[in-house]
């Protein structure tokens, strides 16, 4: 007997949750830091050439990646609110993966560039005027804040907005470092302390960009998401009154807020199948907030071969009422 399955679209779910973030409202938070981020970039771009600052180069670059990776988020956001159509039976759900997976590269590559400009700077220093470098970050300071805030206000369980984020942060901590290298440069005319506070920001870069891509890895690899065992799971299913076994169970992330689960279940006799697998799904909601479930409830004295075909094709986890681990 095939049990239907439970699906609530990722805005419904967020309602539920007293989470008051809408594709809309999310557009207006970015396009807001977005306006606040490319007023500030044009003029510390003009500052940086003036002065022959690496550091404020280095930011300006940043915050061009910034101004795109906002410019991604506002259109993905879009995009993924979609509803599922044609080919795309699950929607557009995963394209803020893609957009959190593009801005965590773009963060690698200009990683990648900024150390190498910034080694070179430390073995061959220019000129750098610390005081227009100092009064430029400062600057930068307090307008990476206003736009961490208005950024802040979207739906940050998405990666396409974490990404956006990312950005923003890092971006806050280079000119915090910027700023107290043009204060080094001003009151002591070490000049290399400028490309020390590139590389700072390099590493910065790095580090947010490689946890950007494996998030996003996880997602198209369909992982369970972090948290969460399939195997705790998968006992706590197969602990349901009536549940004779469980297997070929599958959690995974369909986008960074959306959970996912499909299992095969075996019901004892003389239960009932959907109310069995009501409970499970009532399960799934309330401890792990999952709620697009699929579940295939069969009778445990339906034919053998049924549960032996379906354990032996796929073989993912197969479980007893008395497993206590959940995988075999």
């Amino acid at each position: 007997m095939g049990d239907g399955h439970a699906h609530e679209h990722g805005r419904e779910h967020r309602r539920e949750h007293g989470n008051e973030h809408s594709a809309d409202a999310d557009r207006r938070w970015l396009t807001a830091a977005l306006a606040v981020l490319l007023a500030f970039m044009i003029g510390e771009l003009i500052a940086g050439l003036a002065v022959h600052s690496l550091a404020l180069l280095a930011d300006a670059g940043h915050m061009t990646t910034d101004a795109a990776a906002l410019f991604v988020a506002i259109i993905a956001a879009r995009i993924a609110v979609r509803p599922a159509r044609g080919a795309y039976t699950y929607g557009f759900t995963r394209v803020d993966a893609l957009s959190g997976q593009a801005n965590g590269i773009t963060l690698l590559i200009l990683a990648v560039i900024f150390a190498i400009t910034g080694v070179r700077r430390l073995i061959d220093p220019v000129d750098v005027g610390g005081g227009t470098v100092t009064i430029v970050a400062a600057i930068g300071v307090v307008v990476n804040v206003v736009a961490v805030l208005l950024a802040g206000r979207a739906d940050r369980r998405s990666l396409n907005v974490r990404g956006a984020m990312a950005h923003l942060v890092t971006d806050l901590w280079a000119f915090i470092a910027t700023f107290a290298a043009g204060v080094v440069v001003l009151t002591t005319d070490w000049v290399r302390a400028d490309a020390v506070a590139s590389l700072f920001v390099a590493v910065l870069m790095a580090w947010t960009g490689l946890g950007l891509v494996r998030a996003a890895g996880r997602v198209f690899l369909e992982a369970a998401p972090s948290g969460i065992d399939p195997a705790v799971v998968g006992a706590g299913l197969a602990s349901v009154a009536g549940v004779a076994e469980v297997h070929d169970l599958h959690v995974w992330q369909l986008g960074s807020a959306e959970i996912a689960a499909s299992a095969h279940v075996l019901v004892d006799a003389p239960f009932d199948c959907h109310e069995v697998s009501s409970r499970m799904r009532d399960l799934l909601r309330d401890d792990y907030d999952i709620r697009h479930v699929t579940l295939q409830a069969d009778h445990a004295d339906a034919p053998a071969h049924l549960a032996d075909d379906c354990a032996d094709a796929h073989g993912a986890v197969h479980i007893a009422p008395s497993a206590q681990s959940g995988v075999e």
